[in-house]
C-alpha cells in the first residue's frame, strides 16, 4: 500500500505556510470538540494530533510546527482543553509529531502505512518518555498506549486515506 505524491516544504516567508497552518489549526480545534462529545473521546481518539500529522507530512516541517504549537495553545485558551497541567506534555508530543512527519515525508517522498506507523510510534514512544520525566508518573505518561490506540489507528489509517486523497494537489 503505497502512493507517491507531491510534497511541499514551505518557508516561513511564504503566505501559504500560514494559510495552510491556519486551516490545520482549525481542524485541530474542531475535531477535538467533536471527539469530546463522546465519553473519553479525547483521550481515546487523540484528535489534537491528527491535522498536525497531515500538515507536516504534506506541507513540511514549518507548517507542521506552526500547527503543532498553536493548536494546543489555542484549544487550551479557548476551551480549557488541554488543561494547563498537561499542556507541556501535549506540546512536546505535538512538536515531536511535526518533526517526525516532516522528516519522514522529506526522507522517503511517499505515503506508506509503515511510514505513518513509524511517525506515530516515534512521537508516542519518545513523547511518553519525556512526559514521564515531566510528570513523574509512568501510568499517566502511558495513557495514550492504554486508551489511545483508536486514536493512533485513526492517525495511521485516516492519515493515509486523507494524504492519499490530497496526493495530487
Amino acid at each position: 500500500m503505497e502512493s507517491t505524491t507531491k510534497f511541499y516544504s514551505l518557508n516561513y516567508t511564504n503566505a501559504n505556510t500560514y494559510l495552510f497552518a491556519l486551516l490545520f489549526i482549525a481542524g485541530n480545534m474542531v475535531l477535538p470538540q467533536l471527539c469530546h462529545l463522546v465519553h473519553l473521546g479525547g483521550p481515546a481518539m487523540l484528535p489534537i494530533y491528527f491535522f498536525t500529522l497531515i500538515g507536516a507530512y504534506k506541507y513540511g516541517f514549518k507548517v507542521g510546527m506552526l500547527t503543532a504549537v498553536l493548536s494546543p495553545l489555542a484549544n487550551s485558551v479557548l476551551f480549557g482543553m488541554p488543561s494547563v497541567a498537561v499542556l507541556p506534555a501535549i506540546l512536546v508530543k505535538s512538536v515531536l509529531l511535526a518533526v517526525a512527519a516532516g522528516y519522514m515525508a522529506e526522507r522517503f517522498r511517499k505515503i506508506t502505512i509503515p511510514a505513518l506507523l513509524g511517525v506515530v510510534m516515534a512521537y508516542q514512544v519518545v513523547g511518553s518518555l519525556i512526559e514521564w520525566a515531566l510528570v513523574g508518573d509512568f501510568y499517566l505518561a502511558a495513557q495514550d498506549f492504554r486508551i489511545g490506540i483508536p486514536g493512533m489507528l485513526l492517525q495511521i489509517f485516516g492519515g493515509y486515506a486523507l494524504l492519499k486523497a490530497i496526493a495530487k494537489r
